[in-house]
């Protein structure tokens, strides 16, 4: 036999003994998901993996969560670097009796659609086997057509390697809770229709306080220091704020970044299904954080809770406000930006001001009126850009772009009248008792339809709660009864409205 031949053929055994040793038991019936990246991401050894989680722990600053926990996200690189933020994530179950943990990862080595439960018995570390609750896997896959019982994602080998996200999680619960059962998910489609079907799935099936649901997620990559922590600020304000909505929106359009973004949505859409009020960034740092870290090229982890608080909690929410200078600052930028615009043909380049508020990423519509009379009205129901950019752009699109008029002349300038309304996060209706009309504005979505309406739509037309909720179908193109189906969306909102007449 040719000696490229002996070659070739010795290639392929090892590579099929290789997938098997990341893989599966040898023992027949005993499906163990073997560790892949021990002595790589994290301490192959026992003890010294036991002992590096201890020292991360022990430099956590810790204060526990005022309420039950339902969800964590913790980040998912090399001990070295992202294991100080999530200590702070499994900090907070020191002291909590918890039997069952959903993790939720994102696939980083194979696409395919849907989420993957797991269809094997165990994951195993250096630590130990980790069970998986087999049962409750095959029933979370059968509640909806996007979620598969299988072994994609987590036992699939490329290029060498296999999934590491939700394999490094394990370490640090083995050492916070000792002995729990496993739900492994590999999401292979992020989409805000596979978040929501899994998110859904989890909340119907979890009927005890003894399990939790850990995101795993790092957020931007490979951005220079100070570019990174401002690209992830805007992911954790929206965690923070809880807006999955916009969060699931703009990661998908590739406007923010965080791998694990569709393993937080889902986490966030279960624990609020399961009534989880408060959530918490819990530290923040980058690979540029540790000693001799590179600057140039960083990524960005985070630790995050979700809890439902205690009775008599003081929830940290907190209303949107202007002052009345910034206020004037956004008028101004309107008016300018549109006078330059239908002037000059171009538009004008702005800054913050240097006020803080206007720094931040949010959705605002700018509406223009001539003689009392409507003249256009556009604007960005996702924060995309900072407020006084998506005021810039709101002002320039409602004289030029709104379909229903024609685009403002010269001689009309000094007759326009500007509002802006700047919108709040969005948070989803529980429970249509929540809508106040003339307080909150509504957006739906059915299968990738939306429609939203502002706050003083129902106020201006004299509208009902019901009346809204159909108007606002009727701008989606949806038939009038659809928010009262199971497959719709309904998110409020509030908005911060001012103007030239009103201010």
């Amino acid at each position: 036999m040719k000696k490229w031949l002996v070659f070739y053929l010795l290639v392929i055994f090892v590579g099929v003994a290789m997938f098997f040793s990341f893989t599966r038991s040898e023992k027949p019936g005993e499906g163990i998901r073997r560790a892949a990246v021990a002595g790589a991401f994290y301490p192959a050894d026992p003890a010294e993996l036991s002992s590096v989680i201890q020292g991360f722990f022990d430099q956590v600053r810790y204060k526990p969560a005022d309420g039950r926990i339902i969800g964590l996200v913790a980040p998912h690189a090399g001990y070295i670097y992202s294991g100080p933020v999530a200590a702070y994530a499994y900090r907070q179950l020191t002291g909590h009796q918890v039997k069952r943990v959903v993790i939720i990862s994102p696939s980083h080595i194979i696409a395919f659609d849907g989420a993957s439960v797991y269809d094997g018995d165990a994951y195993e570390t250096p630590l130990g086997i980790v069970p998986v609750d087999k049962e409750f896997c095959r029933l979370l896959a059968e509640k909806s057509d996007l979620l598969e019982l299988s072994a994609t994602g987590h036992e699939t080998v490329q290029a060498g390697r296999m999934e590491h996200a939700l394999e490094v999680q394990l370490p640090f619960l083995q050492k916070v809770l000792g002995s729990f059962s496993l739900v492994p998910i590999v999401m292979g489609d992020q989409s805000y229709e596979v978040c929501r079907a899994l998110g859904n799935a989890l909340a119907d099936l979890i009927d005890d306080q003894n399990t939790i649901i850990v995101a795993s997620s790092d957020l931007s990559h490979y951005h220079p220091y100070e570019e990174a922590v401002a690209l992830d600020k805007k992911v954790t304000t929206a965690i923070s704020e809880w807006d999955y909505y916009n969060l699931c929106r703009n990661l998908n359009s590739r406007l923010w970044e965080a791998c694990g973004g569709g393993p937080i949505t889902a986490t966030m859409i279960a624990s609020e299904k399961l009534g989880a009020d408060e959530s918490e960034i819990l530290r923040y740092a980058n690979s540029g954080d540790v000693p001799a870290g590179d600057r140039s090229r960083v990524v960005g982890y985070s630790a995050a809770v979700f809890y439902k608080s205690n009775p008599g909690h003081s929830h940290s929410e907190a209303k949107f406000n202007l002052s009345s200078e910034e206020q004037d600052y956004l008028l101004q930028i309107a008016r300018h930006s549109v006078e330059q615009v239908v002037q000059k043909g171009d538009i004008p380049e702005f800054t913050d001001g240097g006020f803080q508020k206007l720094a931040i990423d949010r959705g605002a519509f700018v509406t223009l009126t001539e003689h009392g009379n409507l003249r256009g009205c556009i604007g960005f129901t996702s924060p995309i850009e900072p407020l006084f950019k998506t005021v810039r752009d709101a002002a320039v699109s409602a004289a030029l772009k709104d379909p229903r008029f024609p685009s403002v002349k010269t001689d009309e300038l000094p007759e326009l009248k500007y509002e802006i309304s700047v919108l709040s996060p969005f948070r989803k209706v529980t429970s249509f008792d929540q809508i106040q009309v003339g307080k909150h504005g509504l957006l739906i979505r059915e299968q990738r339809r939306e429609g939203l309406l502002l706050p003083q739509v129902a106020t201006d037309y004299g509208w009902d709660r019901t009346t809204f909720l159909e108007n606002t179908c009727r701008k989606a193109g949806l038939p009038l009864e659809a928010w009262k189906q199971p497959d719709s969306d309904i998110f409020m909102f509030s908005a911060f409205v001012f103007g030239e007449e009103r201010h």
